[in-house]
């Protein structure tokens, strides 16, 4: 689909002619009188508007092209360094954080791990000095900044920008985005981190060229990122994808401090205790469900029995999942990606007793980039409003 420009005489009608100028530049080269034919809009419009445009940074001349018949066109292109975005996730006691340029390539990466247990007024820090060494490293000036996209922990209220319920920091009901907005002097955009990761995956991992998907993700917690012909589903409280309240698993007390029954018994603290009755021995930082795989292999005793109820279980969740969405694609990310595809094909065996329709499942591709890669698409996606006022 093209993008066209639209005739009037208001902001909003240039800011949309702007963002169909844009558009044809993202994908290719193309000369003033290609543009104007795309966007079907006249060509003095159109000069104007690059002109505009080649004096913000936002387009560029890049040399001569093929004549088609007359003078040699000057050929245009979006320049996708003139600005750039901050993505930054939240994943226990880790903070990533990177900036990238308007295509979203990643320019320099930081990382960074906080004290545990964890305040909004360490985290905020903790992305402040994140900040700080990013544009170091690349010596990027602050001022083109668009903005940053945070994911955290908890049940995210995107619309307003606070948290409803994210007991690790204290940040219930408190003004997030506001606040980090006001410590860092940029605009903001925060969301739950699954959702972050889920984004990422959707743009730029295995969820690409799909409109309708899960991205499950094991952790310390069990969450799930949905999206909907495109768009997230959030529900009518933004909680839509907390899928660790789902009553599987041993349930004698509903709630387990700050953690729902699925979580409680078969995310990564519950394993890491099942575990450690098995294994010899525990290698720090390192995944639990990598090493109990590489222990399954080998032969220990007890290892395989326990894999098999962590995937049945998570099949559970995923048939639950599954008998309402009916998503086409399903991706496992966290701790999931561990599983191999011995375990995937575990899965998919339980869910085609289970459920009438089992989607494709896929393991997660970006790994511990999925956060950022989606932090910054949060910003990228609202980016050709703003270029029409910078």
């Amino acid at each position: 689909m093209r993008a066209r420009g639209q005739t009037g005489n208001t902001k909003y009608v240039k800011q949309m002619n702007r963002e169909g100028i844009l558009f044809q530049l993202k994908q290719k080269q193309m000369s003033r009188a290609d543009l104007a034919k795309e966007t079907e809009l006249s060509r003095p419009c159109v000069s104007a508007l690059v002109e505009e445009m080649i004096n913000e940074g936002l387009v560029h001349e890049v040399g001569i092209g093929e004549s088609k018949g007359g003078r040699k066109p000057m050929l245009l292109e979006y320049n996708t360094q003139a600005f750039a975005v901050v993505g930054a996730v939240f994943e226990g006691s880790t903070i990533r954080m990177a900036l990238a340029d308007l295509k979203g390539e990643l320019l320099a990466q930081y990382e960074a791990t906080l004290p545990q247990p964890t305040s909004g007024e360490m985290a905020i820090k903790g992305l402040e000095i994140g900040l700080k060494d990013l544009l170091a490293m690349t010596h990027f000036d602050k001022s083109r900044l668009l903005g940053m996209g945070v994911g955290l922990p908890g049940i995210t209220q995107k619309r307003n920008g606070t948290i409803s319920y994210a007991p690790s920091t204290g940040w219930m009901g408190l003004p997030v985005q506001q606040e980090i907005e006001a410590r860092l002097g940029l605009p903001v955009t925060i969301d739950n981190d699954v959702n972050m990761m889920t984004l990422g995956e959707y743009y730029q991992g295995a969820g690409k060229e799909m409109s309708t998907l899960v991205n499950m993700y094991v952790g310390t917690g069990i969450g799930a990122g949905i999206m909907i012909n495109g768009q997230f589903y959030r529900g009518s409280h933004e909680a839509s994808g907390e899928i660790g309240y789902m009553m599987i698993g041993p349930s004698d007390n509903p709630r387990h401090g700050d953690y729902g029954v699925f979580e409680s018994n078969y995310a990564v603290p519950a394993i890491y205790a099942k575990a450690s009755t098995l294994l010899p021995f525990i290698q720090e930082g390192v995944s639990i469900v990598e090493q109990l795989v590489a222990h399954a292999e080998q032969g220990t005793v007890g290892v395989q029995e326990l894999l098999d109820e962590l995937y049945r279980k998570w099949a559970y969740g995923i048939a639950n999942i599954v008998s309402v969405l009916d998503p086409e694609l399903l991706i496992l990310s966290g701790e999931m990606l561990y599983i191999k595809e011995q375990g995937v094909q575990t899965i998919r065996e339980w869910l085609s007793n289970w459920v009438p329709v089992v989607p494709a499942i896929k393991l997660a591709t970006l790994g511990n980039q999925a956060g950022i890669a989606g932090a910054v698409h949060s910003v990228l996606e609202s980016f050709p409003n703003k270029s029409a006022t910078i």
